[in-house]
């Protein structure tokens, strides 16, 4: 399967249900879900890789297994979704490390690349994450990839942290040309 992008020590590549083992392993972990409403069943894991498949056909877009390069080891997930924020449809940096691969600094390095992705290949202005205000290790995620708190959306029910960036910040429009993408 031919990769969306990779970068120094990861791949990503659209989910098949050939990784519902790993996806099921991951959403039931009880550390890595800790901020979602709850931990998934195998069979709501195959509903989420279902859905991925979905949106693929849909919009070209959806969350993608990471894996390392080296071996293909899957590590988690990234990707763009396309999500309603206060009544607009936006592009989304989704990012999910299961937890034996947490402290490698793969969530960052794969939402870089998505965010890149997202600017370069698919010419998108502007990226937004959503995460809930107790997530703070995925706003730290999010701080990395230049993006700031804009304000609040409903989401799942939940009130979540709307954190955006524009493609002219992340070339670092203002600072010289110094940004990520320069």
């Amino acid at each position: 399967m031919q990769p969306v992008f990779e970068t120094e020590r990861l791949r990503a590549r659209e989910m098949t249900l050939d990784d519902l083992d790993f996806v099921a392993a991951m959403l039931a972990h009880p550390e890595v879900m800790r901020f979602y409403p709850r931990r998934y069943s195998r069979e709501e894991a195959w509903g989420w890789v279902e859905r991925q498949l979905a949106r693929y056909r849909e919009h070209g877009l959806g969350l993608w297994l990471i894996e390392e390069r080296a071996g293909g080891e899957p590590v988690g997930q990234v990707g763009l979704l396309v999500q309603r924020v206060n009544g607009a449809l936006q592009p989304e940096v989704g990012y999910l490390v299961h937890r034996p691969f947490w402290r490698r600094g793969y969530a960052t390095e794969a939402a870089l690349a998505t965010r890149d992705h997202a600017f370069c290949a698919l010419d998108l202005p502007r990226v937004v994450s959503l995460i809930r205000p107790v997530n703070l290790p995925s706003q730290g995620v999010a701080r990395k990839l230049g993006m700031r708190p804009e304000g609040t959306a409903l989401h799942a029910g939940m009130e979540h942290l709307v954190f955006a960036v524009s493609r002219a910040a992340a070339a670092g429009e203002g600072d010289g040309g110094r940004g990520p993408l320069a």
